[in-house]
């Protein structure tokens, strides 16, 4: 008798979520938000970071969709990835005090120091490249405030209560402002 890995249904449910199949999505978030938010905890290592970084995988998930290819893995492998790298993105932007975790015995972990060398070859770097300018040209389409607000979101790691305060609207506005101006940035960089 063989060993049968269990069966992963994200691969399908991505294939609709690429389709903006919202019901496939609520699908997609019941059966993997736990073991995400498990891989953002461990990671980022304090609860309510990882619950609003959470968020802001899944609205990569729903924008990012379409990019999952299951010749290249399974579903579920593709949603750790893009929660781990988010998780890796939040630590790099930390202070410097605010990365360190103690471990149990007492000492202290940078968590960055504990993850693969992430530096890309030249051959990604020179791709990167074209990928970038298109991005600055798709954040110059935004208005300077939604554009400042996806910044301070994903750049410098801020969160909706933090950018709400900061640009003085309601946090629901706040999240309005991010969804939005994220779906404008993907049909730019669909075109």
């Amino acid at each position: 008798m063989t060993f049968q890995p269990p069966s992963d249904p994200s691969g399908p449910l991505l294939a609709k979520i690429a389709l903006q199949d919202r019901s496939a999505f609520r699908t997609l978030y019941s059966a993997s938000a736990s073991k995400l938010l498990g891989v953002l905890v461990r990671m980022l290592g304090n609860r309510a970071e990882a619950e609003d970084a959470l968020q802001e995988v899944f609205t990569r998930i729903w924008l990012n969709a379409h990019k999952f290819d299951p010749d290249k893995g399974g579903g579920m492998g593709w949603l750790i990835t893009i929660a781990r790298n988010h998780a890796i993105d939040r630590l790099r932007t930390r202070k410097p005090e605010a990365q360190r975790r103690t471990r149990d015995d007492g000492d202290t972990v940078d968590p960055v120091d504990m993850l693969a060398d992430p530096t890309p070859g030249v051959e990604a770097m020179l791709a990167t490249r074209g990928d970038m300018q298109r991005v600055v040209e798709c954040f110059g389409t935004l208005e300077r405030e939604k554009s400042a607000a996806v910044k301070g979101a994903y750049l410098e790691g801020l969160s909706y209560q933090d950018l709400s305060e900061r640009f003085n609207v309601p946090l629901n506005t706040m999240r309005s402002w991010l969804r939005r101006s994220l779906l404008q940035l993907r049909e730019c960089l669909d075109q």
